[in-house]
């Protein structure tokens, strides 16, 4: 029963926060239970990823894992649908692959991917699930984490794919400073060498960054001498009408 008690008690605690960040003391109001359980409660979940301070305030809020998890539970097929259009007209700009994925934890699922005519290829990722901190658009969703999230990926080490993997901390950290900047991240031989892509954040209608739309190509070419500006620039603009018809269909 003890069990089953905290199990309903931690829903009361999720649901609390469905409609913003609020306080230990209001938490513990909303749910009826002692300021010290609450607080309990609030600790073991953000423990696993459910809930999470809001930077630089003592407020909880919904985490990154309850994020990943209810894009699992909405239909990826309608977020493909609706992205679709748009991937294929990028693919067409650029000139190189367009894909879309989704988080999973510290994970990236690669939900769809647009193909051009190109005669070398990359692989179709659709499907796989790879290392947050590997590609771009893992560290665009870890660019929009809570920094106590980001603290949890590195509380191990990273897994070293190609030379220039970011494993440690501070160049992994300093990376996420810049995407946050620049709206955009850009990775080159990090995860398999002769493959660099760029990602861009999509949001949903809560503003949460729910998805990201990213495009890779084979090193050689891609970027074009020159072309990351232009390349970023229809990225993010792709990224931000994507995320503008999830508000309007939300």
């Amino acid at each position: 029963m003890s069990r089953v008690q905290s199990i309903e008690r931690a829903f009361a605690v999720l649901s609390a926060l469905a409609d913003g960040p609020i306080g230990v003391t209001e938490v513990a109001q909303r749910v009826d239970l002692p300021k010290s359980t609450a607080a309990r409660m609030l600790a073991s979940l953000s423990h696993e990823g459910a809930v999470e301070q809001v930077p630089g305030d003592s407020r909880y809020r919904l985490g990154a894992r309850m994020v990943s998890l209810a894009a699992n539970v909405l239909p990826t097929r309608s977020l493909v649908a609706l992205a679709r259009p748009m991937l294929v007209e990028l693919a067409s700009v650029v000139g190189e692959a367009a894909g879309l994925s989704v988080a999973d934890g510290f994970v990236v699922h690669y939900i769809d991917q647009v193909e051009t005519d190109q005669q070398v290829l990359v692989r179709d990722w659709t499907g796989t699930r790879l290392p947050m901190h590997a590609v771009a658009s893992g560290q665009v969703f870890l660019a929009h984490m809570a920094p106590s999230a980001v603290d949890r990926l590195l509380d191990d080490p990273l897994e070293r794919f190609t030379v220039r993997t970011l494993t440690e901390p501070a160049a992994l950290r300093e990376r996420l400073r810049r995407i946050q900047l620049t709206g955009y991240a850009w990775v080159g031989d990090e995860f398999a060498d002769g493959l660099d892509s760029i990602a861009a954040p999509i949001a949903d209608a809560a503003g949460n960054v729910s998805a990201a739309v990213h495009v890779h190509g084979p090193s050689y070419r891609f970027p074009p001498t020159g072309g990351e500006a232009e390349v970023a620039r229809h990225v993010l603009a792709t990224a931000a009408r994507i995320s503008s018809r999830l508000r309007q269909v939300a």
